[in-house]
């Protein structure tokens, strides 16, 4: 055995009701080496790791820590077996603070009985201080925002001495300046002899801090390699099993009537005098950095905020939705950049999560027609093809991609005149990126306003007629299709005043 090799996963099988989600898949996990999983969602990526971490306890296979077999029964075991995984969905306690979610379920004990809070709360500040970050040990979850959040969530992945750490999408929600700190402490900890396994569709993050790769397609094993020996197209065939040229369709042309106009929208202390058109059929994006106001302009349109000043017209009506209810009836609709938060139900079907916002749309009478909904949410399940036995299958057990699906499925439902879309294919593989692609540009030929939210520049760039050019909480500029390119965004941004 290589005296390196921490875990071997061998001929790993597992099902699910009429899915087979993972087929014989080998995987070796080394000390002191970044190893990427890489693969389309639906390939199994996230369900290989939830075995290795003790969430999903039924499999056919073999796991070997230390060339022994295990069979971890739980999260706990994985635990102290040396396994910590940092999930794509967060998960925390929004009421509790961030010390307290830290050591939730391991608190240090003062005596037999009592919490030692300041123990816990000088341990959560070393922790804190070790990673670079200077947030207040006793701030609410619930305030932070999903970047902070995630990294709150790395921190606890790192305070429990693992000796592999499992990354699904940790940067996903960070920004340049905190991806950056986490790769630095990955340098770090991998000198140290730890093991990462970092699953990310942001490539050139594979490239820049992985040394292996594992390639999963449709739930079999495909490939592993060195990541010295392989291009990020050649990557990307074996991913998908074709070669990818041009991810982005062509833009549809749009009409010259105003669907949202926006004027000198303030909100104090967030943003101010935003004003901006978006015509019928017509895609205009968002670009700058995260925290210049681009989703909070994007939730006080949307009914999610309140705003102090200033107007919104939507088809040439003056229109102020005080809660999310009023714009969706308005003919308003978001996917907002938390899909796990505010997006579907977990616990929930597919066919539930579609009519739940649309039950005035489904009612007659005081009654819902049931089997309108089963009609529409099927016929919906096969446009989008969602990778899923039926429609009766629980969101939460969906891939990333697919659950990003269903989040825009249920607005296809009804009548949206202008569609916000933030951060739409986070977390989303280039093939689905493709199919929501594709999707976003059906609905502009079929004369819907879109805004699009996105910290991507190439996606922002290329689905987008005219870009709107955020900083500081103002509109800087507006460019067109043809004249942005990522230069000339990042100089307005970084010369703003």
């Amino acid at each position: 055995m290589d005296e390196k090799l921490i875990v071997e996963l061998k001929d790993i099988r597992k099902e699910f009701p009429g899915v087979v989600a993972l087929d014989r898949v080998n995987m070796k996990i080394c000390a002191g080496r970044v190893h990427a999983l890489v693969g389309e969602n639906g390939a199994g990526k996230s369900t290989l790791m939830k075995i290795l971490s003790g969430t999903y306890t039924s499999y056919d296979g073999e796991v070997r820590i230390d060339g022994k077999t295990v069979h971890m029964k739980s999260e706990k075991e994985a635990f102290e077996h040396g396994i910590s995984i940092v999930a794509q969905e967060l998960n925390y306690v929004p009421e509790l603070t961030i010390a307290e979610n830290l050591y939730i379920g391991r608190e240090p004990k003062r005596g037999k009985w009592f919490v030692d809070r300041k123990k816990r709360l000088r341990d959560c500040r070393a922790l804190l201080e070790m990673m670079g970050l200077e947030y207040d040990p006793n701030e609410q979850m619930g305030n932070l925002s999903v970047a902070q959040r995630q990294m709150i969530e790395i921190v606890k992945s790192l305070s429990r001495n693992a000796r592999v750490i499992i990354m699904d999408e940790p940067t996903s929600a960070l920004t340049s300046k905190e991806a950056e700190i986490l790769f630095r402490k990955i340098a770090e900890l991998k000198e140290k002899g730890i093991a990462f396994v970092f699953i990310s569709h942001r490539l050139n993050e594979v490239f820049e801090i992985c040394d292996e790769y594992t390639v999963l397609r449709d739930g079999k094993w495909i490939t592993s390699g060195l990541l010295q020996d392989v291009t990020q197209d050649g990557l990307i065939s074996m991913m998908v099993g074709r070669d990818i040229e041009d991810i982005y369709p062509k833009l549809p042309k749009h009409g010259e009537q105003a669907v949202l106009s926006v004027k000198n929208l303030t909100s104090e202390g967030v943003f101010r005098n935003v004003s901006f058109d978006v015509h019928a059929g017509e895609i205009f994006g968002f670009a700058g950095m995260m925290g210049a106001g681009r989703s909070e302009i994007a939730r006080s349109i949307f009914g999610m905020d309140s705003y102090d000043s200033g107007s919104i017209f939507l088809d040439g009506k003056e229109k102020r939705f005080r809660s999310i209810q009023e714009a969706i009836r308005g003919g308003v609709a978001m996917i907002t950049e938390d899909r796990g938060s505010y997006g579907f139900v977990g616990v929930r079907s597919i066919e539930d999560n579609i009519a739940l916002p649309n039950l005035d749309f489904f009612a007659a009478g005081g009654w819902l027609r049931h089997k309108e909904i089963r009609e529409r949410s099927q016929d919906i399940f096969r446009r989008l093809s969602i990778k899923a036995p039926g429609i009766q299958t629980n969101v939460g057990t969906l891939s990333g991609g697919n659950q990003q699906k269903v989040v825009l499925a249920k607005w296809l439902v009804r009548n949206v005149r202008f569609l916000i879309l933030d951060e739409p294919t986070r977390g989303i593989d280039v093939g689905a990126k493709q199919e929501i692609y594709s999707l976003i540009t059906e609905l502009s030929k079929q004369g819907m306003a879109i805004l699009l939210i996105s910290s991507d520049m190439p996606e922002v760039l290329s689905m987008s007629h005219r870009i709107g050019v955020v900083a500081k909480g103002e509109i800087i500029g507006v460019l067109s299709h043809e004249e942005a390119s990522q230069d000339k965004v990042m100089k307005m941004i970084v010369e703003a005043k």
